[in-house]
């Protein structure tokens, strides 16, 4: 693995990035440095205050960056099918699509498509967005799709008969369920663009341990006891943010890799590669799960006749 400094990457000026949830936490800080890279930033959000004062922050961190706030609630697929339709009526690239927009452990509820609002909003809403941009990201050369997953996911298991968690609802496991498929997703991806001969690169990155807006549904007894810890065993989201931005921009990675930080139990650290359990490589449940998602998001994902029908246009 070589030494990674995002300020050393060349400008990548005239090449566009969409962030989801990118006003707060990981998503802040990853658009942060990339706006520093000369990159148009598209800050794809659901509070538009919090965004507009997250672009404002940016702003004094790199004055003139090019960064543009779009509207998508996550947790509504009529959202993200009106966010898709409004980017590509404006734009004809995306280099980058970062899914980093994410909820953790909230009491139930279902979203408004009747999604466990966990697994709605981290992964399906996500799977259709990339579906949606999918044609207009595999045209842009060097593009690059970034799942979040995490550290949870080696505990996750998709409860295939119970996806909405109606039974025993537990929200730290539909946490873990939902960053399993994340993580499943991309990799997944990765084979079926692959497969298609196409050069789009779909990875996976996690943060570690970072205190963000993610835990605010975290018992405040919990995180009181828990402070004295807190600096031995977690680092800040601009360091929780550094292996989505290794994923997003290091020259060396391939397609199906996942990355964190290299500390102890991939707690905190400099970012690198990290494993995956069996389980998320596990192509049978792979399968399954793309399935089931194209269904329940009403979206036919066809990785061979996007890259057939790219290869007509071109023709």
């Amino acid at each position: 693995m070589t030494e990674f400094n995002p300020e050393k990457v060349s400008s990548r000026k005239g090449r566009i990035a969409i962030i989801t949830g990118s006003n707060t936490g990981l998503g802040y800080e990853t658009a942060k440095i990339l706006a520093g890279t000369g990159m148009k930033v598209i800050m794809a959000c659901r509070n538009m205050e919090k965004a507009e004062s997250a672009k404002k922050m940016i702003l004094k961190t790199h004055p003139g960056s090019d960064l543009e706030i779009m509207p998508v609630d996550l947790s509504r697929l009529a959202s993200v099918r009106n966010f898709a339709d409004m980017y590509m009526s404006a734009f004809d690239r995306v280099d980058l699509l970062i899914n980093n927009a994410g909820i953790m452990i909230p009491p139930y509820s279902l979203t408004e498509d009747g999604f466990e609002s966990q697994m709605g909003v981290n992964y399906f809403a996500h799977f259709l967005l990339t579906a949606l941009l999918f044609d207009t990201i595999v045209k842009t050369p060097g593009s690059r799709i970034v799942a979040l997953s995490s550290n949870a996911h080696k505990k996750g298991e998709i409860r295939f008969e119970d996806l909405n968690r109606r039974k025993d609802y537990n929200p730290l496991n539909a946490y873990r369920q939902s960053k399993v498929a994340c993580l499943i997703f991309a990799k997944e991806l990765d084979r079926r663009i692959r497969r298609a001969g196409l050069e789009t690169l779909s990875v996976a990155a996690h943060p570690g341990l970072s205190i963000t807006e993610l835990v605010r549904h975290i018992p405040k007894w919990v995180m009181v006891i828990g402070k004295p810890l807190t600096a031995i065993v977690t680092h800040p989201p601009a360091k929780g943010a550094m292996p989505v931005v290794y994923a997003a921009l290091s020259p060396d990675v391939k397609g199906g890799e996942y990355f964190g930080p290299q500390g102890y139990n991939e707690w905190k650290g400099e970012p690198g590669r990290v494993d995956s359990t069996s389980y998320a490589n596990d192509k049978s449940i792979a399968a399954r799960l793309w399935d089931i998602s194209e269904k329940l998001t009403g979206v036919n994902f066809n990785v061979n006749s996007l890259a057939a029908s790219l290869e007509n246009t071109e023709a």
